[in-house]
């Protein structure tokens, strides 16, 4: 049994503005925790940690961005999974369908709080290959990693620091490294 000091809390998620801000090599440590406290109430799901903060030396938002990967037929648990142990829905404009939700929340990790964001992604979508590919070869090319922060910076420096707009201002760059050919092994 755990000790109360043990206990994980998902706390309320603040819409904020993108900003930039380097890299933390805690974000591995944050999305294992989170990983392992959605599995302990969803064996069946696969979660990945995606994003900037899944790549080593990649700078971005800070958000621990996780896939939430449920088999046919279990997006409904997954919601529940999710809004059981206190992540949000995200609302606003922009916001994800109930049929590819997006839930939103905070963690206390090593003395600081952690934002983060739960894709919720059946797993036969063509979306999960996409995200692991660009994280994928994000982490084997320091050059691309190099030039998506730079891409990064530009977008908030042209004053986009809305996260759906912030998103879509990154997108281009996202699917042209998605289109490549994945790398030979």
């Amino acid at each position: 049994m755990g000790r109360a000091s043990d206990a994980v809390t998902i706390g309320t998620y603040e819409v904020k503005p993108a900003t930039y801000l380097p890299y933390d090599p805690r974000f591995p440590e944050v999305a294992a925790r989170v990983a392992k406290l959605i599995r302990a109430r969803m064996p069946e799901a696969r979660i990945e940690h995606i994003g900037s903060t899944a790549v080593p030396g990649c700078g971005g938002k800070g958000n621990v961005d996780l896939l939430l990967l449920y088999p046919p037929g279990h997006l409904d648990a997954a919601r529940e999974t999710l809004d059981g142990l206190g992540f949000q829905r995200w609302t606003g404009r922009g916001a994800f369908p109930e049929e590819r939700p997006v839930r939103v929340g905070t963690i206390q990790h090593d003395g600081a709080i952690f934002r983060l964001h739960v894709h919720v992604v059946a797993t036969a979508s063509a979306e999960v290959d996409e995200q692991i590919r660009f994280r994928e070869a994000l982490r084997a090319d320091p050059a691309l990693v190099k030039a998506y922060d730079a891409r990064k910076r530009d977008v908030i420096a042209e004053g986009i620091t809305y996260g759906p707009d912030y998103a879509d201002a990154k997108g281009s760059f996202i699917r042209e490294v998605v289109g490549r050919p994945p790398a030979p092994s």
